[in-house]
């Protein structure tokens, strides 16, 4: 486990897909010196998983709740825990994976 690391896992569902909205999120998170993956779903959500900083972590929450210009956010579930690591950098992954 990290010390004084954030772990926010989080789906969100609306009009999320086909709408920019894992390019919005790569860059913001990168900005925000985070680390993690996001992903489009089968289901049609968008899942992501991001470690740093608290404050880092709850202003993506704030980004993961608006979404960029286009994105309809119906709905945004998230858990926060203690960081564990092991991510290098934040990328876009493909969706129907299996996790970290």
């Amino acid at each position: 486990m990290e010390d004084g690391v954030t772990r926010l896992e989080a789906r969100v569902r609306g009009r999320v897909q086909g709408v920019g909205f894992r390019y919005f999120v790569l860059r913001q998170a990168r900005a925000l010196g985070l680390t993690g993956w996001v992903a489009n779903e089968p289901d049609g959500s968008v899942r992501a998983v991001a470690e740093g900083a608290t404050e880092a972590i709850d202003r993506l929450d704030d980004i993961l709740r608006s979404g960029p210009p286009g994105a309809v956010v119906d709905e945004m579930s998230a858990v926060r825990m203690p960081g564990i690591g092991g991510f290098d950098g934040f990328s876009i992954r493909s969706g129907g994976h299996s996790g970290d």
